[in-house]
């Protein structure tokens, strides 16, 4: 409902970036020089400052992001309060989850919603747990769903699920009679790793420092970006890995990998990280409270 001119500047001073700006408005990076433009005319004034590949605000840019931020809150409220007497959930909901999560927990949770939701139209955007941080900080998603630790204080946190990282190996193995290993008996095999950014792979690092370990320390001999390449990877015999038991349902189920808990465990949360404002579309509300419950009914299984 409101200027569309307004709409793209404001993605622009808050990414400072025309190329972000296009890629989260799904446009064209000329069409959003172009809707700018129209909006200095309109102010017969200049909103950026070009230097150097940089982007930065004027000060009336400054003045008019401000506006603007504010306009599209009343815009918000405006159309939640509308929501509310008619009881309509509708509209398009952006989702962002790391890797494991969209491949392992995402599936069931928006299948649900969506049978309680037809009229939500739902976008999942995956990543790792840094870049999924990333696209909440930038607005570019509604919200993310994240396995690592967020320090971002400016974004709000909810813990949705507790989940246990193993070693896995092969059927074979001289770790596969453990029930229960040290970190230490890890570092003397060939280990598959997760690409930096991942969440999983952060969580591990930190675990091996608190147990007076460094990543140095580990034979890496493979990064690979999806949990399903490793599992293929562990299966042929090339190395060990450590990853979320969520994933290894079907494998434990055949016998075809063997997962061995760590002593101490090694636990990690599953996060949902959405921005803190005021107010948000009625949608983005159903949604979260959707999540909250399937959290709290699917969190032991």
């Amino acid at each position: 409902m409101a200027d569309r001119r307004l709409k793209v500047f404001h993605s622009v001073a808050r990414l400072l970036s025309f190329t972000k700006a296009a890629e989260s408005l799904h446009m064209t990076q000329p069409a959003v020089t172009f809707q700018v433009r129209q909006l200095e005319e309109q102010f017969n004034t200049r909103l950026f400052d070009r230097t150097h590949n940089r982007i930065s605000l004027t000060e009336a840019g400054r003045a008019v992001h401000n506006y603007a931020s504010r306009i599209f809150e009343l815009y918000d409220e405006m159309d939640n309060a509308v929501r509310e007497i008619t009881g309509d959930v509708s509209g398009v909901l952006i989702i962002g989850a790391s890797t494991t999560i969209s491949e392992y927990m995402l599936p069931a949770l928006l299948g649900e919603f969506k049978r309680a939701y037809p009229d939500v139209s739902l976008r999942l955007k995956v990543g790792n747990s840094d870049a999924i941080v990333s696209m909440v900080e930038s607005n570019v998603i509604d919200l993310g769903i994240v396995e690592a630790p967020v320090m971002n204080k400016h974004l709000s946190v909810e813990l949705c699920r507790e989940d246990q990282l193993v070693v896995i190996v092969p059927p074979g193995h001289p770790l596969s009679e453990h029930e229960q290993i040290s970190a230490k008996k890890i570092l003397k095999y060939p280990y598959i790793s997760r690409e930096e950014g991942s969440g999983t792979r952060d969580v591990f690092v930190e675990y091996l420092q608190q147990q007076g370990f460094d990543e140095k320390q580990l034979d890496i001999i493979m990064e690979l970006g999806s949990p399903e390449a490793i599992k293929g990877a562990v299966e042929a015999g090339i190395g060990v890995t450590v990853m979320s038991r969520t994933t290894l349902h079907k494998e434990l189920a055949l016998g075809s990998l063997k997962a061995i808990a760590f002593d101490p465990p090694l636990v990690r949360p599953f996060s949902f990280v959405h921005q803190r404002q005021k107010f948000r579309q009625r949608a983005m509300d159903e949604l979260l409270s959707f999540a909250r419950n399937y959290c709290k009914t699917h969190c032991n299984e």
